[in-house]
């Protein structure tokens, strides 16, 4: 009995070791010397000052930025202060989604100046799963040109290739959907206009 303790003992500090210092070590010192921007969360850095996360969605407001999908969470920044990730949990016959689908649809289009029966891409009326979504569709992109290139001053066809650099395919070619990063592009946009010695512009 004694002997059977004895060895349980052993084996419960022996796995508490390998599994709770060595392995978490082997795989720190992996991803911190292969994959260090992923594993310290993607971050985004300008001027020397950290602007977020390339995997997180932010809020962005004016018609010189691209706008994000919408998001039931705020953002990640709820009143606490606390970031938060989560959906409107509201299911398909709730009238409060629809009413929210309508409103997302209506501001869109009157937002970027659109024909009323615009199709309007469904991130753009659809809050992600998480609310922390960064990417928008390559179409929800294409329709803000217009408003963005007005507002900045910049000539639409040079808007369009920024957009269109920043369409990022499938990942490894055939999981999930093209996609643009709503936050690079815009930090891409603002260096762009920083560019034309009569025009400024700050992130927000």
């Amino acid at each position: 009995m004694i002997k059977l303790f004895t060895q349980s003992v052993r084996h419960l500090i022996l796995w508490c070791v390998v599994t709770g210092i060595v392995y978490p070590l082997v795989v720190t010192l992996i991803a911190q010397g292969a994959f260090r921007n992923q594993a310290n969360g993607s971050l985004v850095e300008r001027d020397g000052k950290m602007i977020g996360s390339a995997l997180l969605a932010q809020q962005f407001q004016g018609s010189n930025y691209f706008w994000p999908r919408p998001s039931a969470c705020s953002y990640g920044t709820g009143p606490t202060g606390i970031a938060a990730s989560s959906g409107s949990n509201l299911g398909p016959t709730s009238g409060a989604l629809q009413t929210n689908v309508m409103n997302n649809a209506s501001a869109f289009i009157s937002g970027n100046n659109l024909p009323t029966n615009t199709s309007v891409p469904p991130d753009m009326v659809f809050a992600s799963a998480s609310g922390l979504d960064p990417h928008i569709s390559p179409k929800a992109a294409r329709l803000q040109i217009a408003r963005v290139a007005g507002a900045r001053g910049l000539g639409p066809d040079k808007v369009t290739e920024l957009v269109e650099k920043f369409v990022e395919p499938p990942q490894w070619g055939f999981l999930g959907e093209p996609r643009v990063n709503v936050l690079l592009l815009n930090i891409a946009l603002d260096d762009l206009a920083a560019q034309k010695p009569d025009k400024t512009s700050t992130h927000s």
